[in-house]
């Protein structure tokens, strides 16, 4: 079984970055197949509870009010609609619904509240609930944990240096406090980055790198290929190959080994042969739905006919436990 570690330098990192593809492929093959549910693949479904209107600069973001994007504001959706949305996901196959809320951070406020019902209602549909809400205090993890909510996702986004040159409105450090105040609550952490943004390759392996080297890896780890929206700073950034997502993955899975490779954003341009190429290099998570967010993405029985064809399954809810029940990902092995 391959160690777990938390010590990775860049230099480590790198050397299996830029381990020749066939290689690295296999590799990290290999560690994903020391699990014997390397075939499992979790399906989650996103939903945006509260679109547009954001304060943020986040550079790649059609949701933020100072960029023209054509993105239509809408104010929290009532939990009957995300109930509804939760329903149809799961009936697609899903077992994870992560609600998404255009928003710089949580206010306690009659907004938070209806969150917190919508968690405790998608909960009791036997479905894991992950939320995105922004920053988060520890006061308010703890009241989405009370709820029951499984898993919490504050993506990185890319590496420390690189930061400022894509998002001004917050800093790195408050990105790592917010997952902080999610792992004191014992809520899941998700959190990965985004390829494409016009950042180097040093800047993916740093981000890796401190991933990696958290006290307790995220038990999900998002790689996103960027999707250019018009209007946005980043809109001319040309297609992240999909060797470039493949190295992510395969990385990612080498020095995260017992945690969940997400292949998230960016699938809509990926053909079945390159999805299926993110499979073997250690994926095991997509999101699945017509929507992320406010970006296009495969339907449900596109997913389902891909899933067939490869010999994929869709990974049951709750396989590590309930909220607060969940094992440490250092002793369970849940790829």
């Amino acid at each position: 079984m391959t160690e777990v570690r938390h010590d990775w330098t860049k230099e480590e990192i790198s050397d299996i970055y830029h381990t020749p593809l066939l290689d690295l492929i296999y590799r990290a093959a290999t560690v994903h197949r020391e699990n014997k549910d390397y075939a499992e693949v979790q399906i989650s479904s996103l939903i945006s509870v509260k679109t547009g209107g954001c304060p943020e600069d986040c550079a790649y973001c059609p949701q933020a009010a100072r960029y023209q994007t054509g993105v239509n504001v809408h104010a929290i959706l009532p939990k009957e609609e995300v109930v509804a949305a939760a329903q149809k996901a799961k009936a697609g196959g899903a077992s994870r619904l992560c609600m998404g809320a255009a928003w710089r951070e949580v206010r306690d406020n009659r907004d938070f509240d209806k969150v917190i019902e919508m968690v405790q209602a998608v909960n009791e549909l036997d479905m894991e609930v992950c939320c995105t809400l922004g920053m988060l205090t520890e006061s308010q993890a703890q009241r989405l944990a009370d709820a029951g909510l499984y898993a919490y996702n504050h993506n990185l986004d890319t590496s420390e240096d690189d930061y400022k040159r894509i998002i001004t409105t917050r800093t790195y450090d408050d990105r790592l406090k917010t997952i902080e105040n999610v792992r004191k609550a014992k809520i899941s952490v998700c959190s990965g980055g985004i390829i494409g943004l016009g950042e180097t390759v040093e800047d993916r392996i740093s981000m890796l790198k401190t991933l990696s080297n958290m006290p307790q890896h995220p038990e999900s780890v998002p790689v996103n290929a960027l999707v250019p929206v018009e209007g946005t700073p980043l809109a001319e950034q040309p297609r992240v190959s999909v060797w470039d997502m493949v190295r992510m993955i395969a990385t990612a899975r080498i020095v995260m080994p017992r945690t969940v490779v997400r292949l998230s954003a960016g699938r809509t341009e990926m053909s079945t042969v390159e999805q299926a190429l993110c499979f073997m290099a250690g994926a095991s998570s997509i999101f699945a739905g017509e929507k992320l967010l406010t970006t296009p993405n495969p339907a449900f029985d596109e997913d389902m006919a891909m899933f067939e064809l490869l010999g994929l399954t869709p990974r049951k809810a709750f396989k590590n436990g309930r909220p607060h029940q969940a094992k440490n990902i250092e002793e369970s092995v849940i790829a």
